[in-house]
């Protein structure tokens, strides 16, 4: 179906004249990105209400007049606060199997799919203006705020809920009765209020943990694990079912693990959710990790690398050929480095060749393969194929065995550029575990130009921040002499609504850049130690981790105690 344009379909509706739409669309060219219907509000042209008819008419839906509706409460209950305020909806007609929406925004065409994958059920879409759909959400929603608390009280009083979850309790279960307990209101109520939650404050992963007398549920985020209020331990099953159902899982299965995917829209930019689902001695473990394109922004400058490590780094990223590896434990941010220095490399001049578990984030220009081990696309495999493209850069998302690190040292020796991940604990470390790998010595000397390793640490939220002191057992910990630090003030956050009373709002980046050179790699070859290669670097200006967080806990941006969790004695 081809879809007219906005201008023509107000033309032909006699609400504006050719010479309105020159000047409209003259207006518009001076504002990229802004919608043409809205200019023509703006300037007075039509009303709200011959705008919502031009685009019913674009999209082939109906128009609804809510200027004097009345909702029943029931009919509001199928959709959360937080859902209509985040897609501008109102719930407008339920017939048992599908759920009228109104909307102000239908050219939003994600909007429907993704409150069907959030609700169970089928939506049918129709166009309402903008001011009458916000004052039936004042008017419905912001009397009876929906939160965690309420959701998880009435789940507990809902008897028949309960009885249809004992029935379903056993090892042989019906499957009509399992999928019907997973579609309840109630249960997707809880579900999408958690997702929405979590996606909100920026979270990185939900677990959802069966014990033998609680059914827990924690979201992870900056790096630390929080717990929400635990719902009933009788809804585990049906939690964990509605998951299955939303990312296309088998529910019938249930003693071995399965991966799946849920896709959704929120607030208008994706949000991909990496489904994970484990069998335990009580029941199913899930865990969700949550790939929110927006939250990161693929740029060096906005990584938080002081300006002497990156622009060290960006000579290092910059050369014909070489090994670059960043190294550090899961969620240290790794992936997003590499990312902003590819974004940085990424012209029309070079051909860049991604291949990544998953592939996390859409880079125009990028060609990105994803690695599928159950069709044998492996590291290994994928890598031999990148190189017949005729590629200038590759980025092979993690070196986990000897056979992709031996390509990988073999592409960067036959002129590419490599980047790479690995697990270590440090820059120095780094060599040992590939001389582990299997990766001759002179290999490693002849390819590696630089190694990055790094973590995150919390930052001190700015709302609450208040002076501190630190104990000697910390400070000893540490390396650092208490008299030594005697005028130094310390910081820390005491809580507040900002940073949910953990005194810590958002996350800041350590950095350790070793440099090879021939001296560190003479080192190398005589097989010195990881200590001697250690001390070596930081002669040639490396900066221990440990080194790099005190300098934040000095200038009042992170504590003590969050820069001993995170970095090792040297």
């Amino acid at each position: 179906m081809v879809v007219r344009r906005i201008g023509q379909i107000l033309v032909d509706m006699g609400f504006i004249t050719d010479d309105q739409l020159e000047v409209i669309l003259e207006e518009q060219q001076q504002r990229p990105g802004a919608l043409l219907g809205k200019i023509a509000e703006e300037l007075g042209l039509i009303t709200d209400a011959q705008l919502a008819q031009g685009l019913a008419e674009q999209l082939g839906m109906q128009t609804i007049e809510l200027a004097d509706v009345q909702l029943p409460p029931d009919l509001i209950a199928h959709l959360t606060e937080t859902m209509a305020q985040m897609y501008r909806v109102i719930p407008v007609k339920f017939d048992g199997s599908t759920l009228t929406i109104a909307t102000c925004d239908p050219q939003n065409l994600t909007v429907p799919d993704t409150l069907r994958t959030f609700l169970g059920y089928d939506i049918r879409m129709v166009v309402a203006v903008e001011r009458d759909i916000d004052t039936l959400i004042k008017k419905y929603y912001s009397s009876e705020v929906d939160t965690m608390e309420r959701i998880i009280e009435g789940l507990a009083k809902d008897e028949e809920l309960a009885k249809a979850a004992a029935a379903l309790s056993g090892d042989k279960f019906n499957l009509t009765d399992a999928e019907a307990l997973a579609d309840s209101v109630p249960v997707r109520k809880l579900l999408n209020m958690v997702l929405l939650l979590a996606i909100k404050d920026h979270a990185s992963d939900i677990h959802f943990e069966p014990f033998e007398d609680e059914f827990r549920i924690r979201i992870k985020a900056e790096g630390v694990l929080y717990e929400m209020v635990p719902p009933p331990r009788h809804l585990a099953f049906a939690i964990t079912t509605r998951i299955k159902v939303m990312a296309n899982l088998d529910i019938a299965e249930r003693r071995m693990p399965q991966d799946g995917r849920i896709e959704l829209m929120v607030g208008g930019h994706p949000v991909d959710l990496r489904v994970s689902v484990l069998p335990t001695m009580f029941g199913e473990s899930v865990v969700m990790r949550i790939l929110d394109r927006s939250v990161v922004k693929l740029s060096l400058n906005n990584v938080g690398m002081d300006e002497h490590t990156l622009t060290t780094f960006r000579k290092m990223i910059d050369r014909p050929n070489g090994i670059v590896l960043v190294t550090g434990p899961t969620g240290s941010g790794k992936t997003t480095t590499l990312y902003s220095a590819l974004s940085e490399l990424n012209d029309i001049e070079d051909k860049i060749i991604t291949t990544e578990d998953p592939v996390e984030y859409d880079i125009d220009g990028i060609v990105q393969i994803p690695i599928d081990h159950g069709i044998g696309i492996t590291f290994a495999s994928c890598l031999r194929a990148i190189l017949r493209q005729d590629p200038d850069i590759i980025l092979v998302g993690e070196i986990r065995d000897t056979e992709t690190a031996e390509i990988a040292v073999q592409a960067s020796l036959t002129g590419h550029l490599v980047f790479s991940t690995l697990h270590t604990n440090d820059a120095p470390s780094t060599i040992t575990r590939m001389k582990d790998m299997g990766i001759p010595t002179f290999l490693i000397t002849a390819c590696v130009e630089a190694i990055l390793a790094q973590r995150l640490v919390r930052r001190i939220c700015s709302e609450c921040r208040e002076e501190t002191k630190v104990s000697t057992e910390i400070l000893m910990d540490l390396g650092i002499d208490p008299k030594k630090v005697a005028n130094e003030k310390f910081f820390r956050g005491k809580g507040c609504d900002k940073c949910n009373n953990t005194g810590y709002k958002g996350r800041i980046g350590l950095f350790e850049l070793m440099i090879m050179n021939d001296t560190l790699r003479d080192m190398i070859m005589s097989n010195c130690t990881t200590d001697e290669l250690r001390n070596r670097a930081a002669e040639f200006g490396m900066i221990p981790l440990r080194n790099y967080g005190l300098n934040f806990v000095f200038k009042g941006l992170t504590t003590a105690d969050e820069v001993l969790r995170e970095t090792i004695a040297e």
